[in-house]
């Protein structure tokens, strides 16, 4: 019966679904879920699919007993409320099961090394310092987001914002840098995938949310912000940064001789419609003369889902671009292609790196597996989870790892990221860190990836651009040449 309830639920609540880009918080692949709906249905029907057993109302009962110890004289129960809210949403939506035992050691844990005297805490904060270690303690992409916050994170859906322009992570309370956004005040001040940020105005932010940072890096358009920097092979630096309104050109586009370029920095609410301008100018610009097509997504953190099963979707006649799977079977679901090419079934290159992820994963691994493109570079990032936003009942939100992605031939993204048919070393690529690296990471089960079938130091490329891009290059090359075997013979090398 719960099964049935479950299904029911997930068809209802279908249609409230809304992929979201995660600018600033972190890797994105994101969907809103309206929990007040599934509590209508639940009233509706008599039934509750988060109702807890009786080893779960045992484990909450020592929650109970340590928010008693440690909180102040509480004049109602809504904090405590707010906690069990939480807490039923994780056991049972999780992507994966875990023991209720383990979540509340987590959320205890998180109360305790506040290190505060018993009888000292207010019980909105002690309840949100055990959420924040209960959600950390599931994987690197799950979040507990207070009002502040769960607002923030709407706001950064919109593709135009207040702040510094990159993409970061949490690896044990140290941020990382994932990706800077293409044309933003942090890409023009030189920052650069891996960097680690120690400080914020000299303040140190070790051990803070990844929230926390973020909102500390969001503020006033036209206000600096000094970040302290770690970078491999470097002493630590200051870099000063305006902050501005990061409005995101998603797609870019020009023609390299009888060639289109396509640059993908982002999967915002304007990529598939940028993406189709784009190649309507491009056609228009070479007409007849094309020969093949570069689509660019190194250093692309990823957006919207939909988005990029659209960016595929528009190269791909037919077939299966992307499936999500989740603990719930019935929700499983799969991205089919509608019919139609703008190229026009001409050759195409997709090129990627270590900063590629999430929804520019989806798309390189999709083109890949269905024989439409050739991937090219270094092997993406690795991230391919699925994080759905759930609004509480009485405030805040979770952010937590529903589901995951899988390729057309049935290869997991997670952890293992897109290889790249054709590898070129540019000497960057053995020193990024990928999801893999994260503590907590997920490991995504599924069929072994693909064999790269050729390797190229970046010195063999011809370059290519305005910046001498010698990836570009070696694209353009396969793209004029007629196999790869004629794109390895023509720089002199051989399968």
């Amino acid at each position: 019966m719960i099964d049935r309830w479950k299904r029911s639920w997930r068809l209802v609540s279908s249609v409230l679904v809304l992929v979201l880009v995660g600018l600033g918080t972190g890797l994105a692949g994101c969907s809103v879920l309206d929990t007040n709906l599934g509590r209508a249905v639940s009233e509706a029907i008599g039934l509750d699919p988060y109702a807890l057993d009786e080893g779960g109302r045992r484990e909450l009962g020592r929650f109970d007993a340590v928010y008693r110890n440690y909180g102040l004289a509480d004049t109602g129960s809504g904090p405590f409320e707010h906690f069990t809210d939480a807490f039923k949403r994780v056991r049972v939506d999780y992507v994966r099961p875990v023991g209720d035992a383990q979540l509340i050691d987590a959320a205890i844990k998180g109360v305790r090394d506040r290190e505060s005297e018993p009888g000292s805490l207010a019980p909105g904060d002690l309840v949100e310092s055990a959420l924040d270690a209960m959600l950390v303690s599931l994987d690197p992409h799950s979040l507990y987001l207070n009002p502040d916050e769960l607002h923030q994170t709407m706001v950064s859906t919109s593709g135009e914002f207040g702040g510094l322009g990159i993409e970061i992570t949490d690896e044990n309370g140290i941020v990382k840098v994932v990706s800077p956004i293409e044309g933003t005040p942090a890409y023009r001040a030189g920052i650069k995938s891996g960097d680690v940020i120690t400080h914020l105005d000299g303040g140190a932010i070790k051990g803070m949310t990844l929230m926390q940072s973020v909102m500390l890096m969001r503020g006033r358009p036209g206000t600096d912000i000094r970040l302290t920097v770690e970078r491999a092979g470097h002493p630590p630096f200051d870099v000063t940064i305006t902050r501005a309104i990061i409005k995101i050109v998603a797609v870019r586009w020009r023609t390299e001789g009888d060639i289109g370029y396509l640059r993908v920095a982002t999967f915002s609410k304007a990529t598939g419609g940028g993406v189709a301008k784009a190649m309507r100018d491009i056609r228009h610009s070479l007409g007849r003369r094309m020969k093949g097509l570069v689509i660019d997504l190194r250093n692309n953190p990823g957006g919207l889902l939909d988005e990029s099963v659209a960016l595929a979707d528009a190269f791909v006649e037919r077939g299966t671009l992307v499936s999500v799977r989740g603990r719930d079977t019935a929700a499983n679901h799969e991205y089919e292609a509608t019919a139609g090419d703008l190229a026009e079934g001409l050759p195409m290159v997709v090129l990627i790196n270590g900063g590629s992820a999430s929804a520019s994963e989806i798309v390189a691994v999709a083109l890949q597996d269905l024989g439409r493109a050739t991937v090219m570079g270094g092997r993406s990032f690795g991230k391919g989870t699925v994080q759905t936003i759930m609004p509480l009942p009485k405030k805040g939100g979770l952010r937590m790892t529903t589901a995951l992605y899988y390729s057309p031939s049935g290869r997991a993204i997670q952890a293992q990221g897109v290889i790249p048919d054709i590898a070129i070393d540019t000497g960057e690529e053995p020193k990024r860190r990928r999801e893999a690296d994260l503590p907590g990471a997920l490991v995504g089960l599924s069929a072994a990836p693909n064999a790269t079938r050729a390797r190229l130091d970046a010195a063999d490329c011809p370059p290519a651009g305005d910046n001498d891009d010698r990836q570009l290059g070696c694209a353009l090359v396969l793209l004029r040449a007629d196999s790869v075997s004629g794109f390895l013979a023509s720089l002199g090398k051989s399968l």
